[in-house]
């Protein structure tokens, strides 16, 4: 379970990016957090996954304090969050099976890595995940030579070799054509549910966020100010979350998130 409390991140002298944020994900749910750009979406995972430093609050991964951790401690809680990028963030040159690989960096020898004698446990989980999504006959291919979705089909393998305890996806079909970015949010659906995975996306697509996740959080101005099914996100609730005013963000603050 991921326990967000009372979470703050600053930059700077400014205003916080997100203010008093307060989230629970868990089990296998899919949750998507939508929101205008700037709304504080993409910083939240940032956050999650020790990119950004949170300003305060406690960000809690089944039973991990996350917030405050570095070096050795830090690489071993990023062994436990999966991510998803919006841009691949594969390495063009190498094959398909060695992007993959570098899901296993924490885990393996630098030696091993250098010289790519990957454990045979690894390279047998890399083929069933790959068969599992539909990659596995591009093993031996190089990342470059691939289509977007087939590329994004690898950063979501590579992201799974982790074992991970949750997977982040950051806008993971942005960059995608109208049906391939439809594939690849039934995959991640479909995988949570098959790997008992918790999973948090963050979408701009409302109709693909409200046709395959769980529940829908919805965040403007820093805060949460909707948090429920994908039938409750009705046309108020829309308005509020892409035309309300920093008032009426603070007036539905504390209400959202009491119901998270």
């Amino acid at each position: 379970m991921l326990q967000i409390t009372d979470l703050v991140k600053r930059y700077g002298s400014g205003d916080p990016v997100l203010k008093n944020l307060d989230l629970t994900v868990e089990g296998e749910s899919v949750v998507s957090i939508i929101g205008s750009s700037g709304a504080g979406k993409s910083t939240l995972l940032r956050c999650i996954n020790k990119l950004v430093e949170p300003t305060s609050g406690s960000i809690e991964l089944n039973g991990l304090e996350l917030t405050g951790l570095h070096g050795s401690r830090l690489r071993e809680a990023r062994r436990r969050i999966g991510m998803v990028f919006q841009g691949f963030n594969l390495v063009d040159r190498l094959t398909v099976m060695e992007n993959v690989q570098s899901g296993r960096l924490g885990y393996i020898s630098t030696w091993a890595a250098v010289t790519r004698r990957y454990p045979k446990e690894d390279i047998r989980r890399a083929y069933e995940l790959m068969e599992r999504v539909g990659i596995a006959h591009y093993a031996n291919k190089r990342a470059d030579e691939l289509s977007g979705g087939e590329r994004q089909r690898v950063g979501v393998v590579r992201a799974l070799m982790q074992k991970p305890e949750i997977l982040l996806a950051d806008e993971p079909t942005a960059s995608l054509d109208p049906k391939t970015s439809e594939q690849i949010m039934a995959l991640l659906r479909d995988l949570a549910r098959e790997l008992s995975l918790p999973v948090l996306i963050n979408i701009h697509n409302v109709n693909e966020a409200k046709q395959y996740t769980d529940r829908i959080v919805g965040m403007r101005y820093g805060r949460i100010i909707f948090d429920g099914l994908p039938g409750e996100l009705d046309e108020d609730a829309m308005e509020k979350i892409y035309s309300g005013s920093p008032a009426a963000d603070r007036a539905t603050a504390e209400p959202a998130r009491q119901a998270s």
